[in-house]
């Protein structure tokens, strides 16, 4: 019975061909069906519509998987443990703030990672080394830079991982932080240029004990600590200018680097992560690029595109869509931090519905980073 329907088959594909190509047989032969075959899925292939019918039953195939792998994913909660707070140690002489997940300056790689276990990417920084990161489906986040022997030389996180003699947690206020250090610096010297830096946007940044301590604030959380960032003085004097050098790989560590941030955020307050989605970066970048190179910054581009002109212009099938922009910050971290502290923002980076994320990054003439984030659900 096998063979008789796999006859079957064969003699309806032969029966379709022949229709479509019996006459072109007769002229020219198989070559000739050959080259006809091919010259009729070109022009198919570069069809618009087919192009863009293509294009929508991939994104409703792949939001079918992320609900199924959702589905599944709720079905196993019960099952599954939430990965416990480190116990952290604070009986250092220190009297400084100096420690992430008991990380210290100066620590061996091996020694974090007996700590944290296995990194789970590696992307490149401002400051021309590498954000490595750590954490259990975005719990226990943290970030650490190490120098060309393995020490660590910067550490971030934006999780409740502080460990400290001064006891400064995330629920320790502004004013109560700087009661503990001296005041925070105003500016930061490369080179010959002195650099201000914008207090108001709601980070103190102390130089102590040979490192730069910046702390963020939640202008939405009566201004207590949200996010910690530590580097060291020979990290610091690496980077030479206030921004860092423009590069291939630096925009993507900027991407993912940010990318990240919003997840550990999100889970951070009981929110599931989002997904991240290659083939709408080109939106994303496409208007960072444009703001960049055409010196504007607007969600409305200067053909007066909006964001979900321009997500339906490339094809990206959306029910609810938001954009996130951010200009003129050294890093991922101080444009998210600038982000969570903007309402309207805020509400993107933390809104439940939410499943899917893309970062666009480009630079402009000044080495400036333009940050651009699309977010959406189908």
């Amino acid at each position: 019975m096998r063979k008789i329907g796999n006859i079957i088959i064969f003699i309806l594909i032969a029966g379709t061909l022949w229709h479509f190509y019996g006459n072109t047989f007769t002229q020219t032969g198989v070559q000739g069906v050959f080259t006809e075959m091919r010259s009729d899925f070109d022009e198919l292939k570069e069809n618009p519509k087919v192009i863009t019918t293509v294009n929508y039953i991939n994104e409703e195939v792949q939001h079918l998987l992320d609900k199924l792998n959702k589905m599944t994913s709720d079905q196993n909660k019960p099952n599954q443990t939430v990965p416990e707070q480190p116990q952290q140690d604070t009986s250092s002489s220190s009297e400084d703030l100096s420690a992430v997940y008991d990380v210290q300056l100066g620590d061996s790689r091996s020694d974090v990672e007996q700590q944290t276990g296995s990194p789970q990417w590696s992307s490149l920084n401002e400051y021309g080394v590498d954000w490595v990161a750590y954490h259990k489906n975005y719990r226990n986040f943290i970030m650490v830079a190490y120098n060309s022997e393995s020490k660590v030389t910067g550490l971030y996180t934006n999780q409740n991982l502080l460990s400290s003699i001064k006891d400064i947690t995330y629920e320790t206020s502004k004013d109560t932080v700087r009661s503990m250090f001296d005041d925070p610096i105003q500016s930061i010297r490369k080179g010959f240029v002195n650099y201000r830096l914008q207090n108001k946007q709601g980070y103190d940044m102390f130089h102590t004990d040979n490192k730069y301590v910046t702390i963020f604030y939640d202008k939405h959380e009566d201004n207590t600590v949200t996010t910690m960032q530590i580097i060291s003085d020979e990290l610091e004097r690496q980077k030479q200018h206030y921004f860092g050098k423009p590069s291939k790989e630096l925009k993507k560590g900027l991407e993912y680097q940010l990318f990240d941030l919003t997840n550990a955020a999100r889970v951070s307050r009981g929110l599931d992560p989002l997904t991240w989605q290659q083939p709408a970066r080109k939106t994303a970048r496409g208007h960072s690029n444009d703001m960049a190179e055409n010196n504007y910054f607007s969600h409305t581009n200067l053909d007066g595109q909006s964001p979900f002109d321009r997500m339906r212009e490339d094809n990206i099938a959306f029910h609810t869509a938001g954009e996130n922009l951010a200009a003129g910050q050294p890093s991922s971290i101080f444009a998210h931090e600038g982000l969570m502290n903007s309402m309207g923002h805020r509400k993107n980076i933390l809104k439940k519905d939410f499943e899917k994320l893309v970062i666009g990054v480009a630079f402009n003439d000044e080495e400036q980073p333009f940050y651009t984030e699309t977010f959406w659900v189908n």
